[in-house]
């Protein structure tokens, strides 16, 4: 069903200045004679001054003019689509001066603009695009080394100064899900039912939460479908019990090396969680602003729902902008007991 049809529904977004719901509709409010995305940080109408237009050719055909707030973000969005097509279609990708040049707009309002609008640079935006098709290539090129100049990387040396960093695991493990990958895991029981443990040689690569332990073994191989997995020895169930230790309290932090493999945006999303402090609550807006994209709120919780560290990663803290526990890939009830021992007394 397709959202935000109802007149009820769309009240409901502009009053949570809901992003996600721009393009779906406009609101046009009748004592100023202006239209407005759902997301506009205007002084919020009263409804009763309010109707609603499936587009805005609709509004100006009823006479109102455009917010001039709200829609210069819009041709800021436009302006930096525009930029990040550019940046994927180039090889190599363009420079700040081409990117201008071909928009029509100085370099320094393109940088600025675009920051604004993402969080990242196009400089660091052509570096993450690559990364990613990289990621796509490895699973399909003949080698890596074809791969990696597939994705747009003029020489080897650059790519690997960088390899650690964008996959976590080295190229040859990741390609194919981790073909060569030595990855030791454990399941266990805890208070909040079985949990499974994995570790690559950089560090913690997993921490599954669930109510039967097959499943989450099933998961890991999908995860990591050609890797090498290794039941723990004596001295890895010993790491097993600080996880567990650090899941029954979370305040208590985990001094453990974690191996984090994400996209360039999701790793700034799972970053940014791990700086909220234990007993604290954010919303996926709160989030979105801390990385300095305040208009990928589904973006961000599209991360949260990505993230394969459980509480080490702590997207349990994230509720709804009321206060309402949302989604939680473990289960929201885990998510109720977590946040309750994190504001316990002690």
């Amino acid at each position: 069903m397709k959202p935000y049809t109802t007149d009820a529904e769309r009240w409901q977004a502009v009053q949570a200045r809901d992003s996600a719901a721009c393009g779906h509709f406009v609101y046009a409010v009748r004592s100023t004679g202006v239209y407005c995305q759902p997301a506009c940080k205007s002084r919020l109408a009263k409804r009763a001054n309010v109707e609603f237009f499936d587009i805005a050719a609709q509004a100006e055909a009823a006479g109102y003019r455009a917010c001039k707030r709200c829609w210069a973000t819009q041709r800021r969005t436009d302006l930096v689509a525009r930029a990040c097509r550019l940046i994927e279609a180039g090889d190599p990708a363009p420079g700040l001066d081409q990117l201008g040049a071909a928009l029509n707009v100085s370099p320094f309002h393109l940088h600025r603009q675009f920051k604004a609008e993402t969080g990242l640079t196009p400089k660091a935006y052509a570096s993450a695009f690559r990364a990613r098709r990289l990621r796509e290539r490895l699973g399909e090129a003949g080698s890596v080394t074809e791969a990696i100049f597939d994705a747009g990387y003029n020489s080897n040396s650059r790519f690997y100064e960088s390899a650690g960093e964008r996959l976590g695991m080295r190229p040859r493990e990741y390609r194919a899900g981790g073909e060569g990958a030595v990855i030791r895991f454990a399941l266990a029981q805890c208070s909040l039912g079985a949990i499974l443990v994995a570790q690559s040689e950089r560090g913690i690569c997993a921490i599954f939460l669930g109510d039967e332990p097959e499943p989450l073994l099933r998961d890991l191989q999908d995860k990591f479908p050609k890797a090498q997995l290794v039941g723990g020895d004596a001295g890895f169930e010993r790491l097993v019990a600080e996880v567990i230790g650090f899941v029954e309290a979370p305040a208590l932090g985990l001094a453990l090396p974690l191996d984090v493999q994400g996209t360039a945006f999701q790793e700034r999303v799972w970053q940014a969680l791990r700086e909220v402090p234990p007993g604290c609550r954010v919303s996926y807006s709160d989030i979105a602003e801390r990385i300095g994209a305040p208009r990928a709120v589904r973006a961000v919780a599209q991360a949260c729902a990505a993230n394969s560290i459980a509480v080490a990663i702590p997207c349990h803290r994230v509720v709804r902008r009321d206060g309402d526990l949302s989604g939680y890939r473990w289960g929201v009830e885990r998510k109720r007991q977590l946040l309750g021992r994190e504001t316990a007394p002690s």
